[in-house]
């Protein structure tokens, strides 16, 4: 009777080579998740004490306590009964939709005949637009104000920061042009054949696939409408009514300098609006941005 042998049993044994693999790739994979959570950490701790102290007391507010003892909701309740703050809001919102809205519709067709077209001087022009990048507002601030003050009479109103925008803004016009040159011109050339005017190609064809671009360009120009403090302080200063929530927080902050949690309460109203639109319009910001570099 002949017996069958089981054959041996084979025991896989790890290489020390792959071990030392794995565990480095482990330590890089901790060390780039760590530095990760640590930037998170520097830029979102910031927001969270102006957070937790718009929810202190104002006792406590002036203390070393990180954490509320009670968590004061009414704060933000006295912010936005104080005399002139929806006054604020109100402005900002009319200098910052308005004034994207202007800028984005006048810069987008400047863009196109910048990317698309082809004529005499078109280096030139773009030549011209990049060097208004490089103007400092500065200097042309006083010869500006007395044009908007004295020529106009629009003093104290939020008028000569809007109507400008409607003119365009070399920033945007720069950053459209760059987006627009990724378009392929084929998709162009197709439209023109079907009989398409430039104005409804630019309408029709262009538009759509330039949403990223427009979406930057309107971000940007969002977050500066409503940020800008220089603009509200040379032309609506001496009308309170005028005001907007950048120049307005700085005398809620005067009225209240030792009022720390509704400082803190009002800086959080002003910024809530700007983190949320960024929020959810991320994606397409980014997108944006990224493509402007793509070729141009």
């Amino acid at each position: 009777m002949t017996q069958v042998l089981d054959p041996p049993v084979k025991v896989a044994v790890r290489p020390a080579a792959q071990r030392t693999a794995r565990r480095r790739a482990l330590l890089q994979w901790i060390a780039v998740h760590a530095l990760g959570v640590a930037a998170a950490l520097f830029f979102v701790l910031p927001f969270v004490f102006v957070f937790l102290t718009s929810l202190m007391s104002d006792s406590q507010a002036l203390s070393r306590d990180l954490v509320p003892h009670t968590w004061e909701w009414g704060n933000y309740r006295k912010v936005l009964d104080t005399p002139g703050f929806l006054t604020w809001w109100k402005n900002t919102l009319l200098y910052t939709g308005l004034g994207t809205f202007l800028t984005v519709a006048s810069s987008i067709p400047v863009a196109y005949a910048l990317a698309k077209f082809r004529f005499r001087g078109r280096q030139l022009a773009l030549m011209l637009v990049i060097s208004m990048m490089m103007l400092p507002p500065q200097v042309v601030v006083i010869p500006m104000y007395l044009f908007w003050a004295k020529q106009l009479d629009l003093s104290g109103t939020l008028w000569p920061l809007i109507i400008p925008m409607a003119c365009g803004d070399a920033f945007s016009v720069f950053l459209l042009r760059q987006f627009l040159t990724t378009v392929p011109n084929e998709y162009l050339d197709a439209a023109r054949v079907d009989g398409c005017g430039e104005l409804r190609t630019l309408l029709r064809v262009v538009l759509p696939m330039a949403r990223p671009g427009i979406a930057a360009v309107a971000l940007f120009q969002f977050f500066y409408a409503w940020n800008d403090y220089f603009g509200p302080q040379i032309y609506a200063s001496e009308n309170p009514g005028a005001w907007t929530l950048s120049y307005g927080l700085e005398s809620f902050k005067g009225a209240h300098h030792t009022d720390w949690n509704l400082t803190m309460a009002a800086t959080v109203l002003v910024m809530a609006p700007v983190i949320v639109v960024f929020f959810f319009a991320q994606k397409a910001f980014v997108e944006g941005v990224t493509l402007t570099g793509v070729k141009g």
